[in-house]
């Protein structure tokens, strides 16, 4: 739940399969998680799923039956009928706890048949406790739980004859010996009331101690070809575990795990810690994988969206592109001036084409798109200017105007890479007339901050002071050199202000 939660809040798609058996389910609360002591194991789950689905991830009953391989994804089945595909596998399937074949173990396990003194040494606390000695820990269990009862005892069961030097560690802390194997566990009622030895006697407790073999489940991740591996403690086995680096990355590209199948010895509150590393780990994973694809995702658009084949689906995949109102710098340029030649670079559905039409320019309206210029022309006819405007189909990366041409050149935001952009107004540049003005309009380098929409290409982005610094001094008299900002009003209704960068100047 720790890792789905980080995954949430990282705005991930979370969907967490839970089998509902945890580990912990025998016990009475959950221990050592600081702010949750002695919550019960079901309570802070179900704490665990709202929190979750309250951030937008889903968490349902189930079991998972399979996961395989898809591409750079995987398949994972549910409840042998459901299937989700999934970018990444996070798998706290736990531990398993094989206790010894004592008769009544299991049945109490986690209530009154314990293994951890700092999971239930509280609880049991000056009690009568048992230590079940069925490997080499068994004096160093019986020292430990010494710590929180006095009334702590070693039954031998079928452990080896203890040597000199642990006699005397237990003798010198009171911890008394029992000889004998056990043959089962006693109750009365719901109460475990001792055990019962092989030959018959009754060793009266409240707790039996045992240390149990630690064994991941790994059957999902075996699958995928994960091998769990031998825990060892002072050259003993104590347990198997799938092993992972400090993140719970895996040796399987994509999966992470988490928690007791991955740590044997991990209390709730380590188990929900590594979860929230493996969380984030997975979300930075991500991270990198999503920026690649944007990056490759990025150059192609670079590559082709000056394309006449890119522009023609651009206009055809809607009824008119642009408002159909002319450019604001345009008219606050233009309005007023005596008419003359003018070349619309550009021109798109006609706006400004048509807007200079009707004040008596001659206009020469470029564009790249055959959609657009066939709209531009429709709307010319509609206007009534027709005869003023000379539509021409060509690329203007590569396309070069008459020089010295035009009483006006108008470029509006005709945001290229940046020596493209430095070669077309040098050659729009050139079409300017002595006495004529060259017009150039671009989106301003500060828009990339703001919350209106623009394509995120810094590089095509431009300042007047860029434009200007580019022209020859010789030639070229700056009129204007400026950041307008200006106000628009996106398709939600919602105002926006960007920035215009405007450079102006008159051929000398």
């Amino acid at each position: 739940m720790a890792g789905a939660l980080a995954l949430a809040r990282a705005r991930r798609s979370v969907l967490v399969v839970d089998a509902g058996e945890p580990r912990n389910a025998p016990a009475a609360g959950v221990h050592h998680y600081l702010g949750r002591e002695g919550t019960p194991p079901a309570q802070l789950t179900a704490a665990g799923r709202e929190e979750v689905r309250a951030h937008g991830g889903q968490v349902v009953a189930g079991r998972v039956d399979g996961v395989t391989r898809d591409g750079d994804g995987f398949v994972v089945t549910v409840d042998g009928t459901r299937t989700v595909r999934a970018r990444r596998l996070l798998v706290t399937t736990g531990l398993v706890d094989e206790l010894p074949d004592v008769p009544g173990l299991t049945e109490r396990w986690g209530r009154d048949v314990l293994h951890c003194p700092y999971c239930h040494g509280w609880e049991v606390r000056d009690q009568r406790i048992g230590v079940l000695a069925t490997g080499p820990f068994a004096v160093q269990q019986a020292l430990l739980w010494r710590q929180w009862s006095p009334q702590v005892l070693v039954l031998l069961h079928d452990a080896a004859v203890l040597d000199a030097a642990q006699t005397e560690r237990l003798a010198a802390r009171g911890v008394p010996v029992v000889s004998g194997p056990v043959a089962a566990v006693e109750l009365a009622g719901d109460q475990l009331t001792g055990v019962r030895l092989a030959d018959g006697e009754l060793v009266e407790l409240d707790a039996v101690v045992v240390v149990t073999r630690m064994v991941a489940r790994s059957v999902l991740l075996e699958s995928l070809g994960l091998s769990p591996v031998d825990v060892e403690m002072s050259g003993h086995v104590i347990g198997r575990r799938v092993p992972a680096d400090a993140t719970g990355a895996t040796a399987v590209p994509g999966v992470w795990v988490a928690g007791n199948v991955t740590d044997v010895s991990a209390q709730v509150i380590r188990a929900a810690g590594a979860g929230t590393t493996a969380g984030a780990a997975i979300n930075a994973d991500l991270v990198e994988e999503d920026t690649d694809a944007a990056v490759t995702a990025y150059r192609e658009q670079r590559e082709t969206m000056f394309t006449e084949a890119a522009w023609e689906q651009r206009y055809q995949a809607r009824d008119a592109v642009w408002s159909g109102r002319p450019n604001p710098q345009l008219v606050a340029e233009v309005e007023g001036s005596a008419p003359g030649r003018v070349l619309d670079v550009g021109c798109g559905e006609g706006a400004d084409a048509v807007w200079l039409a009707e004040r008596g320019w001659q206009v020469t309206a470029v564009d790249i798109s055959d959609t657009a210029l066939t709209r531009a022309a429709a709307y010319a006819r509609e206007r009534r200017v027709a005869e003023r405007i000379e539509f021409r189909h060509a690329d203007l990366m590569r396309w070069t105007p008459e020089p010295d041409g035009y009483d006006l050149v108008s470029a509006q935001f005709m945001q290229l890479p940046p020596q493209p952009r430095r070669d077309l107004f040098g050659r729009l540049a050139a079409a300017v007339a002595p006495g004529g003005r060259l017009l150039i309009v671009g989106h301003h380098p500060r828009d990339l901050r703001s919350s209106a929409h623009r394509l995120h290409l810094p590089e095509m982005m431009f300042t007047a002071e860029q434009v200007a610094a580019e022209l020859d001094a010789q030639r070229f008299e700056v009129l204007a050199a400026q950041t307008r900002p200006r106000t628009t009003v996106d398709p939600h209704g919602q105002q926006h202000t960007i920035h215009d960068a405007v450079l102006l100047a008159r051929r000398r």
